[in-house]
């Protein structure tokens, strides 16, 4: 197990470094807007201009920039510096991810738990009402987009502009620190929608994976000696069908991480995602870089903590 996971973390390192000169050489490849113009303003000129390009380094040729780049990466963790305003990305990052973490977590955690519960029972009452209610809900779910969910949500239940004022609305966000209260209340209506989807795919997953298990011959051994159906659900049927069901969990909490791009920008929370799309517009280039490694740091170790998951739920897997 520890040599997997040294090649494992080994193989991290690549995929940032190949995430990261792919990023890079597209920002030349692509037609973007020359960020010195941008920084310039609509009274720059060709002097002024110039000036701006060999201050940021853009003069230069766009392998030695990337190499300038990498460099102080892996040497000082330095992220550079916005095209913008000149603040350090690193610190832009950090003092973004406190609400993309608060609004990851808790929609990661509300979809897993009622995706796991609808499709449990949907799974043990198979062809019934409530099973047949459940999945055409899910289904609904999964259809929706989500900044469409979002409008809808804000149009409905806004304290500003809902038709039913219940939780506060867009740009509503107030950090864990500053007020408790306020903090929930305000990503309670995000945390909803973005776990829709979510949950209504975990659930059709889970019903799919727990109806084939259950129909096992050790399941059937299992009812035959008497045990209790609570019992053979849970611990030996779910058990055997939650696996894949962790996988994607694994793979959409790290895209979560990175950055919830629509919810962030529906609901105007100050998060990575906003982050990210606002560097985007502003070809801000170091920003862009720093917010697309982190989304990609952030999968790949979930994918990590997935495999290593795996052998302690399922006695099956073992890694030499």
């Amino acid at each position: 197990m520890t040599r997997y996971i040294i090649r494992r973390l080994l193989w991290v390192v690549f995929l940032l470094i190949a995430v990261s000169f792919i990023t890079f050489v597209m920002f030349y490849l692509l037609p973007t807007a020359d960020p010195a113009v941008l920084r310039a303003g609509r009274q720059g000129t060709p002097e002024l201009i110039a000036s701006i390009r060999k201050q940021l380094g853009l003069d230069q040729p766009w392998y030695v920039q990337y190499g300038t780049y990498m460099k102080n990466l892996i040497l000082h963790g330095d992220f550079g510096y916005s095209y913008q305003n000149g603040t350090p990305v690193r610190q832009l990052i950090f003092s973004r991810l406190p609400a993309t973490i608060s609004l990851a977590a808790g929609a990661a955690l509300l979809a897993l738990a009622t995706g796991l519960v609808v499709g449990i029972i949907s799974a043990v009452r198979p062809r019934t009402r409530l099973d047949r209610t459940t999945m055409g809900l899910a289904l609904v779910g999964i259809s929706a987009p989500v900044y469409w969910l979002g409008l809808v949500a804000l149009y409905l239940f806004s304290s500003d502009i809902g038709l039913i004022p219940l939780l506060p609305g867009s740009g509503s966000y107030e950090p864990l620190t500053q007020n408790p209260a306020a903090w929930f209340t305000s990503l309670l209506m995000p945390w909803v929608v973005l776990a829709i989807s979510f949950a209504a795919f975990y659930s059709r997953l889970l019903r799919g994976n727990l109806r084939e298990v259950l129909g096992e011959d050790y399941i059937r051994t299992a009812r035959a000696k008497g045990l209790p159906e609570r019992t053979i659900v849970l611990k030996h049927g779910l058990r055997a069908a939650i696996t894949p069901i962790i996988t994607v969990f694994g793979l959409d909490l790290g895209i979560l991480l990175g950055g919830a791009i629509l919810t962030e920008t529906v609901f105007n929370i100050p998060g990575i995602g906003r982050l990210s799309y606002e560097a985007i517009v502003r070809s801000d280039l170091p920003v862009i870089q720093g917010t697309v490694l982190l989304g990609a740091f952030f999968i790949v170790i979930a994918n990590l903590v997935v495999d290593i998951v795996y052998a302690f739920l399922d006695p099956r897997v073992r890694y030499e």
